[in-house]
């Protein structure tokens, strides 16, 4: 298997310290690749960067509707967030309008992964709950789809429960990707989670975006939770956080979201396109500059967004005195593509 190329290096003075290796992949609603680097077709866990999908039942069901959920809570399904204050109490609040608390939860808890976030919680005297799980408004969306449907809400993480099989069938359709127990494993929040090639996550977010090939409830759905996301971008991730801060840079242009071990999927629904990327070694700082440079050279006849983004996708570095010291960058042939 030859190795993927190298998109970021980190850059210590002039001279390459690092390299991340990776592959992206950019394809439109009809499953046309518009753009790729690197291997696409080898299995990759999407992980957290697949919540949209994941949260498709919610709305298709009618459990959305029928609790009252809004583009906030709708946004909180589809999160990993950072553990907020504004987090938690959407998350309590979703799970009671749909006659639930926090005790119903099988995500787990953790501190929350912004330091800032953590020390605040540390100073309040309080430990974390499963509400400040990244996870909480995914499984919030979860229970409330299990009750208004009528199914078991214990065991509702478990492989072969009735909403991950929900759950899973809306991956399929929507990916067009085989979803079997030879590529399954447990995800941070307990979830099954499934390897696939990163050329079908690609178009199944262009799928997402656009509605091409989805049923009308499926393909409204999904615009719907897209729209929410980038709506209340907030609650998708956090403050300072990656997610956030690039569908800020354009609201309503940009769908982005993360996952574990350096993947970002998203669509950019004025284009009609979906993407897809993997960073070989999981690292964040090379995964944040990948998709912000491939978001860069997808708005490239935008000038001034494009170089917000391409800023974005190049940021320095400072020592503990706040010396500069490097940067992080995408590799020229990244930089100097053309896409859409």
């Amino acid at each position: 298997m030859e190795s993927n190329p190298v998109l970021v290096e980190v850059f210590r003075g002039p001279v390459v310290e690092s390299r991340h290796r990776g592959a992206i992949a950019v394809y439109d609603g009809d499953g046309r690749r518009v753009f790729s680097l690197g291997d696409i077709e080898r299995s990759t866990f999407p992980r957290s960067a697949v919540k949209s999908i994941q949260a498709l039942p919610l709305v298709e069901s009618g459990a959305a509707d029928a609790f009252g959920f809004d583009d906030a809570d709708l946004a909180m399904a589809c999160a990993s967030h950072s553990g907020e204050e504004e987090h938690v109490a959407r998350a309590q609040s979703m799970l009671k309008k749909a006659g639930l608390d926090a005790s119903v939860l099988e995500c787990g808890s953790h501190w929350p992964f912004q330091q800032p976030v953590l020390i605040k919680l540390a100073q309040s005297g309080k430990t974390p709950t499963p509400l400040h799980n990244n996870c909480s408004g995914k499984h919030a969306g979860f229970l409330a789809t299990c009750m208004h449907c009528g199914m078991e809400t214990k065991g509702y993480v478990a492989l072969g429960s009735d909403i991950q099989d929900m759950v899973r069938d809306a991956m399929v359709d929507v990916t067009g990707a085989v979803h079997d127990i030879d590529h399954c494993g447990t995800d941070g929040c307990s979830i099954p989670t499934y390897a696939i090639p990163l050329s079908n996550i690609a178009h199944g977010f262009a799928r997402m975006a656009t509605g091409t090939g989805l049923g009308e409830n499926r393909a409204k759905a999904a615009q719907r939770l897209i729209h929410a996301c980038m709506t209340e971008s907030f609650y998708v991730a956090g403050t300072r956080r990656a997610c956030t801060e690039l569908m800020r840079m354009a609201p309503g242009r940009i769908f982005v979201k993360t996952g574990a071990e350096g993947v970002f999927c998203g669509a950019v629904p004025e284009l009609g396109l979906g993407f897809a990327l993997k960073c070989d070694d999981g690292a964040t700082r090379a995964s944040e500059a990948m998709v912000a440079s491939l978001l860069s050279r997808m708005f490239h006849k935008d000038a001034e967004l494009s170089a917000k983004l391409a800023a974005f996708a190049s940021p320095g570095m400072k020592n503990w005195n706040g010396i500069p010291f490097g940067s992080v960058a995408p590799v020229e042939v990244f930089r100097n593509a053309v896409i859409g």
